[in-house]
């Protein structure tokens, strides 16, 4: 019999468009182990960890829960088997306390005779385990972290003996993912075992034992985490050596750029987003926004883009008010705007690279045949030296961008709005959803933006590339700006505390 708690044996899954996208895959989960699952986009993690949870169904290949064969055909199968998943966008119902969202699903009544033996069952796996839940608020009033939290809790009360954690990290502060490493760490130590999906490779050698890396669907590599290192595993992952530590040299600022002033902000709701933000920003520096999602980031990138309503402050850009412009005239004043995401606002996917590159360009001359004719052979070879000088892959410059890779996308939006040359460059999570080859192209042309005297606003998630890149780093949180710092005088539990709203 197996000494595993779980294992997969030969998994194969081919699409019917015919993407093969895992190679008889060999995977194993000790018990009491958390095991670190690595890949580059499309290499098959996501595929992987579905078939196991019962999402999506092998095209060939065994599944083995404590050595006895398993066919799952549903999530709920593999919750009888003791399987649970917690995936990257919770399952959460909003209007809900987070008390009724764990026991959703399960027969028991939160208001009925049974609640209240429920709710200690609940209290007792809190108290085990560490997990902190207000259990009476609506899970829309508490922040990323504690939802997660909601999440692992629904799992749990299910009694799962494997947890699936996919990108848990990618939204938390710092001492939110201090709190979850320990959680995993008590459940580890409880018997369970967890699968830890990330593409955080120092996260991966800081909580697993064991890590399984894929490669365009196959096992590229198995390792103890203990003998690994992060240029090991980056290398399992795309096959080459990858540039993981950046050389960011001291910065010279210029003249002053863009100056935000008393800036304030509403949401869709009408609520304010941005409380009085102020900051400047000179030729030939990065400043860093670090805070959790949520708080003000997006609306501020909007405002300064163009697209949302400016409520009261200013905005100066090259020493002219941009507040009330459009997002043509702010690109004329000398931005080039990043979007946070590149398919929903950077990008029309059904357009190939041609029309995609031209958005915002076609009333320039130099595109233009007559007055309102577009000259597609100056678009075309304007489009080729971009993709030479960008080292974007595509059949031809007539691909729809819909085929390309995440890397490919991110680098046609960034071909198009650096090609003006601007002098202020809004970068809005420049690197999500990237694998790790591409991130480390895309942080590389920041760096040399910045050399090149560009005066870059990077407003990231992702804190070890703010920390990475930036000359200052600047924390919201609720919609202010809690501090200014010099990255050399920036820690990670300063940090961690303003994205926290903890004032130092």
């Amino acid at each position: 019999m197996s000494t595993y708690l779980l294992q997969a044996k030969g998994v194969t899954k081919i699409y019917p468009d015919g993407t093969v996208a895992l190679k008889n895959v060999d995977f194993e989960l000790n018990h009491g182990e958390i095991h670190g699952l690595l890949g580059e986009n499309g290499a098959g993690k996501t595929t992987l960890t579905k078939i196991i949870y019962g999402i999506i169904r092998p095209t060939r290949g065994e599944i083995f829960v404590e050595g006895k064969n398993v066919s799952f055909r549903r999530p709920k199968d593999a919750l009888k088997s003791g399987i649970g998943m917690v995936q990257q966008h919770f399952a959460l119902v909003g209007s809900f306390t987070a008390f009724e969202n764990i026991v959703l699903g399960t027969g028991v009544n939160p208001r009925g005779k049974d609640a209240r033996l429920t709710r200690e069952e609940i209290m007792k796996i809190c108290e085990k385990t560490g997990l902190k839940v207000p259990l009476d608020e609506k899970v829309e009033n508490l922040s990323l972290g504690t939802r997660q939290r909601v999440e692992i809790l629904k799992m749990l009360y299910r009694n799962v003996k494997v947890l699936i954690l996919d990108e848990p990290t990618s939204s938390l502060t710092p001492n939110e993912t201090d709190e979850l490493f320990s959680t995993l760490i008590s459940l580890k130590e409880q018997g369970r075992s967890v699968i830890f999906i990330t593409h955080k490779l120092k996260e991966v050698m800081q909580v697993c034992d064991r890590i399984t890396v894929l490669r365009k669907g196959a096992v590229s590599g198995k390792i103890n985490a203990k003998d690994s290192t992060p240029n090991m595993l980056a290398k399992m992952m795309v096959g080459r050596d990858v540039e993981l530590v950046l050389t960011r040299r001291e910065s010279e600022p210029g003249e002053e750029i863009l100056k935000v002033e008393n800036l304030v902000v509403h949401d869709n709701m009408g609520r304010e987003a941005v409380r009085g933000v102020s900051f400047s920003l000179r030729r030939g520096e990065i400043l860093g926004i670090a805070g959790v999602e949520g708080n003000g980031q997006t609306e501020l990138a909007e405002a300064l883009s163009g697209i949302r309503k400016v409520s009261s402050g200013k905005i100066l850009l090259n020493k002219i008010d941009i507040s009330g412009l459009t997002p043509r005239e702010i690109r004329k004043v000398g931005a080039a705007l990043i979007p946070e995401d590149r398919t929903k606002t950077g990008l029309i996917l059904d357009m190939n690279l041609e029309e995609n590159i031209l958005l915002g360009k076609h009333r320039d001359r130099e595109f233009l045949a007559g007055s309102f004719t577009i000259s597609w052979t100056k678009v075309r070879n304007f489009v080729r030296k971009l993709v030479e000088r960008f080292s974007i892959v595509a059949p031809s410059t007539l691909t729809s961008v819909r085929s390309l890779s995440g890397g490919n996308q991110q680098k046609v939006v960034v071909s198009r709005e650096l090609s003006s040359e601007p002098t202020f460059v809004l970068a809005c999570q420049p690197t999500r959803g990237l694998d790790v080859s591409s991130t480390e192209y895309m942080r590389n042309l920041i760096l040399e933006m910045r050399s090149k005297g560009k005066a870059i606003l990077l407003i990231s998630a992702d804190l070890d590339e703010v920390l990475q890149l930036s000359d200052r780093v600047a924390v919201m949180f609720e919609g202010r700006i809690m501090d200014i710092i010099p990255s050399k005088n920036v820690t990670r539990e300063r940090i961690g505390l303003l994205m926290g709203g903890v004032s130092s």
